[in-house]
């Protein structure tokens, strides 16, 4: 099955590496115009638009200050006049062991749920009211199999914030739907990533494919073709939906 997004706008933070390059260059192939956002690897996502073609611009912010939220969805509003879908991929994951400080562990908390969890809400809260003025549009938000089964320890703000993530989603679905604007929730599981690599290099490799029911651990480009499917509005019905993308390692 083809789809074809031409005419067709996409707003897909931390664009720059991982899952958010590969829906890039996934919505760029169907033809969409794509906002790239990047917080400070300009050149990766420099190379990734130049890639994609002329229908690919890049954007810049930090997405830890509101402010910064604010400003990217205006400028991308601006650029391209209509957006038709935004893609909440751009996340972190510190590791936060118990064993340290309140004052840091709380710090490193904070900063979790301000990327994972605020920075989707404020950009959600600005595409709402985007959509509404323009007749409909789609939310995509990237959470995590952790949001559902749990994380270790160490990760217990990225966890809480990812499921923080799907409850927005839900309610974002339930209570826009009859304005013609769609909410979705990913759920991937270990994906190979610069993100992930901490895990992974803490943990092992085994640990994760010990977890799992396939034989390889799940790349970007395995996520990518659900985000597309979704934006194109053949899924439209499923508003609230998570799609599990995690190998058989949590299955509900």
């Amino acid at each position: 099955m083809h789809i074809d997004l031409s005419n067709t706008s996409v707003l897909v933070t931390g664009a720059s590496r991982g899952i958010g390059a590969a829906v890039a260059r996934a919505m760029g192939k169907a033809g969409a115009k794509v906002a790239l956002h990047y917080r400070d690897q300009q050149e990766r996502a420099a190379a990734l638009a130049a890639q994609i073609g002329p229908s690919a611009e890049i954007f810049q912010a930090d997405l830890s200050s509101v402010e910064e939220c604010a400003a990217l969805w205006k400028a991308v509003a601006a650029r391209f006049g209509r957006v038709n879908t935004l893609v909440n991929n751009a996340g972190i994951a510190i590791s936060s062991p118990l064993e340290a400080a309140i004052g840091g562990w709380v710090e490193e908390w904070d900063s979790t749920m301000a990327v994972n969890l605020r920075a989707p809400a404020v950009l959600s809260r600005l595409a709402i009211e985007h959509f509404v003025q323009k007749g409909g549009g789609r939310i995509i938000n990237i959470s995590s199999r952790a949001a559902f089964r749990g994380d270790q320890p160490a990760y217990l703000a990225y966890a809480a914030s990812k499921g923080g993530l799907v409850a927005l989603t839900r309610s974002i679905a339930r209570g826009f739907g009859k304005a013609g604007i769609l909410a979705f929730n990913v759920a991937p599981g270990f994906v190979r990533t610069d993100m992930a690599k901490d895990f992974l290099d803490q943990y092992g490799e085994d640990y994760a494919t010990n977890d799992i029911a396939l034989q390889r651990l799940t790349e970007p480009d395995d996520v990518a073709p659900f985000i597309v499917f979704l934006a194109s509005g053949l899924g439209d019905h499923s508003t609230g939906c998570t799609v599990d993308i995690n190998a058989g390692s949590y299955v509900h």
